[in-house]
């Protein structure tokens, strides 16, 4: 099977070479072009355009920022849909709204061929080790034929439904993480505000009922004070900016999500929006007057 990928960041790049390590024949594009040269030394074929890589792929896989470049690829000049053939797999792996999702299917059935939306959750770190998971929207059929592609990415794959339900899924997981980010970090500013040791604090939550996936992930940052992103606080906005137009679609309160985004943009008018969803500690630190740092190297 040929298999294209598209959009080389974070992301897609291991990705990418999972499934050169694999042994698939890969052709890539991506805007920049050292993204593209870069896996061309390892074996990828480089393509000039999305189209170029649809007439090469069996099966094409995009990984983009945002829904204007998801429309952009597939729609746009010389973009997957004008040069899609019947019995063609697209799969996109970005996070958009379901109706983005949808539009993409509808634009790929109209030249005969199948589209999945299969956003993936686990960051950089589980792209890099292959261990993502991967929430799939679409036809069974469509799924299991794209599923070597994906087993070559991911550890945790399911189809969670039709067309669109990979999007939503994956949106109900980002408020999660926008939600876990901001409590995580308003509970540690709290207990070391109080006098408690962070990283005591870390080692009794993170098997209490207050754990969660996101205070395990981010504190050690925390503690370290590394805050170079691996998700950044404007990648999280951009996802609650979704998530804000899912619940006003639907009639959905998400009042949680609503005050996780406050302290987000608080973040970037703070200058941290490139810096880590850990570093929105900061926010919280900065009125509370204190830091939440292993005390080593306070002592040190």
């Amino acid at each position: 099977m040929n298999v294209g990928f598209i959009g080389l960041g974070k992301m897609g790049k291991p990705m990418t070479r999972h499934l050169l390590d694999a042994g698939f024949f890969v052709t890539v594009h991506n805007r920049s072009r050292a993204a593209v040269d870069e896996l061309a030394a390892v074996g990828a074929h480089p393509a000039s355009s999305p189209a170029e890589v649809a007439r090469a792929s069996d099966i094409v896989l995009t990984c983009l920022t945002n829904t204007a470049s998801v429309e952009d690829v597939y729609f746009g000049p010389n973009g997957l849909i004008e040069a899609a053939r019947p019995g063609q797999i697209f799969v996109d792996h970005s996070t958009v709204s379901p109706t983005t999702s949808r539009q993409c299917a509808e634009g790929a059935r109209g030249r005969g061929a199948d589209f999945l939306d299969a956003p993936v959750s686990g960051g950089p770190a589980g792209a890099q080790a292959g261990t993502l998971t991967i929430m799939v929207g679409g036809a069974e059929a469509t799924f299991e034929r794209a599923r070597p592609v994906f087993e070559a990415m991911g550890k945790n794959i399911r189809l969670v439904g039709p067309t669109g339900s990979g999007s939503t899924i994956k949106l109900a997981n980002q408020l999660l993480v926008a939600i876990h980010s901001a409590a995580a970090a308003e509970a540690m500013v709290l207990g070391v505000k109080a006098g408690a040791d962070p990283a005591i604090m870390l080692d009794v939550l993170r098997t209490s009922f207050g754990s969660s996936a996101m205070l395990t992930r981010n504190v050690p940052m925390m503690l370290e004070r590394n805050f170079t992103a691996g998700t950044s606080i404007n990648v999280v906005l951009k996802d609650l900016g979704l998530i804000d137009s899912l619940s006003n679609e639907l009639n959905v309160r998400t009042l949680l999500g609503s005050i996780a985004t406050q302290v987000f943009r608080e973040g970037r008018a703070l200058g941290m929006g490139d810096d880590d969803m850990a570093g929105l500690v900061r926010v919280l630190e900065r009125e509370a007057g204190v830091e939440v740092r292993a005390l080593r190297f306070l002592h040190g």
